[in-house]
């Protein structure tokens, strides 16, 4: 993969993450600008994918309030976006905050800023778009791009254009010192499949007129055939893969009282609790639920054998989205594992574990396994009646189960919402290698520990079964202790030695 292509164009990469823009061919003030799309409160999550990585980065876009910012009322906007999994590890690390105020009348950005997270500080820059004549002189650090937007703006400005089909409009965006001429044109309609649902979507083809090089990308945008214009796919080309982004869930919460302030907070609010896609219609509902994690949380793990600090492997876990899965409500949710370096030049592992479970009990209705450990190979899919407690196979195979089985994934994300304080003690049916056995999660202690270069406040667990041997593997897991409970690290032994696994990146967002 050609790096340097994504690093040297950040109007592509910010552009289909949040997508784009829009004023009308002459002057986008004479379009009506549809309310839909400005319902404060709404809060979208998109995953984000790249060539061979199936989560390059996660991104949220959000509605905040309606207020009087700077002596002006005004909408204000909010995103984060922040590369996830092996490409922030290994090839480009974002962790970046953005805030837009703009008119409500027009859609026109007023006021934009932007924090940028690196390893030991955060550094901001703001920018003033289409001040009016009169305006105080704009400090040398801020730029003006008047009658521009800049992509948060136009993320939402362009879903309240009539996107009728065949139509054509021009529009102006702002990056950085950069200015693009942009037109978008609507194609057609087409049925699209996502992660979080089918949706009758419209078509819309970007070209960008003043740079031969972006608009050598083929940016395509599908949006929602609906009032809200919700865009659900996002897809370029991009060097020597395609570059997508997919709607992963879709929340309203309730909107904060309007403040009067000068200098409004940057920081992005708590994240509201998840809700529903449907994919009957492209219409999304909302209906809260009271978990830990975040729909597209990604948690990345590195782990190590004995003392070593080279890494031999790394595991990805995804909460991928909510929907309606093979009949039932449901979150998907996902891990990666495979070994990596000179560990995968001695030993191949590459494991792809798939979940759909319940929302409410989090107890899993189908589970997916595609294995690939050596010579070994298991590709299993288990329909599994919580009822009735049986797991059924592709092939027809019942196993009985206690009712109430977890399985490997959804027992690592029920874990994050039972009661932890030291000295609880639960207990779970988890199904092994066809088996159900009794787990149980023993809080043995809160403490602070060492990961990377933070002190974090974290509650010891022991994880023991009910086998002869009930600590066989010496399995100890220390999560943060704070709502979120995130699983910081993991210990134990194997045949082959002592191994840990280590939390990589804790997700900025907070919960």
């Amino acid at each position: 993969m050609k790096l340097p292509v994504l690093l040297n164009f950040p109007f592509l990469f910010l552009a289909l993450i949040l997508a784009a823009f829009a004023q009308e061919k002459n002057d986008a003030g004479r379009i009506p600008l549809s309310p839909g799309p400005y319902k404060v409160g709404e809060h979208l999550t998109y995953n984000v994918s790249f060539s061979s990585f199936p989560s390059a980065a996660h991104v949220e876009v959000q509605v905040v309030s309606r207020g009087v910012y700077f002596g002006r009322d005004a909408l204000q906007l909010r995103a984060h976006v922040e590369t996830t999994g092996v490409v922030n590890v290994a090839l480009f690390a974002i962790n970046n905050d953005y805030t837009t105020y703009v008119d409500p009348e027009t859609g026109l950005p007023f006021h934009s800023q932007e924090v940028v997270h690196g390893a030991s500080r955060a550094t901001d820059s703001s920018l003033d778009f289409n001040q009016p004549a009169g305006t105080i002189a704009i400090p040398s650090k801020e730029v003006s791009f008047p009658g521009t937007y800049d992509f948060l703006a136009a993320f939402y400005r362009l879903r309240a254009l009539p996107l009728a089909e065949g139509s054509t409009y021009n529009f102006s965006v702002g990056g950085g010192s950069e200015n693009y001429q942009v037109e978008l044109r609507v194609i057609g309609r087409e049925s699209i499949k996502t992660n979080v649902g089918s949706f009758n979507a419209i078509v819309s083809q970007i070209r960008v007129t003043n740079n031969s090089r972006a608009n050598g990308y083929h940016l395509k945008i599908y949006f929602t055939d609906d009032e809200r214009h919700v865009p659900v796919l996002l897809t370029a080309k991009v060097g020597v893969g395609e570059l997508r982004a997919e709607l992963a869930g879709s929340q309203f919460s309730t909107p904060p009282a309007p403040i009067a302030s000068a200098t409004p907070p940057v920081t992005i609010i708590a994240t509201p609790t998840p809700t529903p896609l449907v994919n009957s219609t492209p219409s999304i509902s909302a209906e809260a639920e009271d978990w830990p994690f975040k729909i597209g949380e990604q948690l990345n793990y590195q782990v190590f054998l004995g003392d070593s600090g080279t890494p031999v492997a790394s595991a990805n876990f995804q909460v991928r989205g909510r929907s309606r899965y093979f009949d039932h409500d449901g979150l998907l949710l996902a891990v990666k594992a495979q070994t990596t370096g000179a560990a995968q030049r001695l030993f191949v592992a590459s494991d792809q574990i798939n979940s759909y479970v319940d929302p409410k009990a989090l107890l899993p209705f189908r589970t997916e396994l595609n294995l690939v450990e050596g010579r070994r190979r298991l590709n299993q899919t288990l329909t599994v009646n919580q009822d009735y407690g049986t797991a059924t196979s592709a092939t027809g195979e019942k196993i009985e189960i206690p009712v109430g089985t977890h399985d490997y994934l959804s027992f690592f994300y029920s874990m994050r919402t039972f009661n932890l304080a030291p000295p609880k003690r639960n207990a779970i049916s988890i199904l092994v290698n066809n088996r159900a056995k009794t787990l149980f999660v023993s809080s043995l202690k809160r403490e602070t520990i060492e990961l990377g270069t933070q002190k974090i406040p974290a509650i010891a667990l022991s994880l023991t079964t009910d086998d002869q041997q009930s600590d066989k593997y010496l399995l100890r897991m220390w999560v943060s202790d704070d709502k979120r409970r995130l699983p910081l690290r993991i210990t134990g032994t194997t045949e082959i030695g002592p191994f840990r696994a280590e939390l990589v990146i804790i997700p900025a967002t907070p919960q």
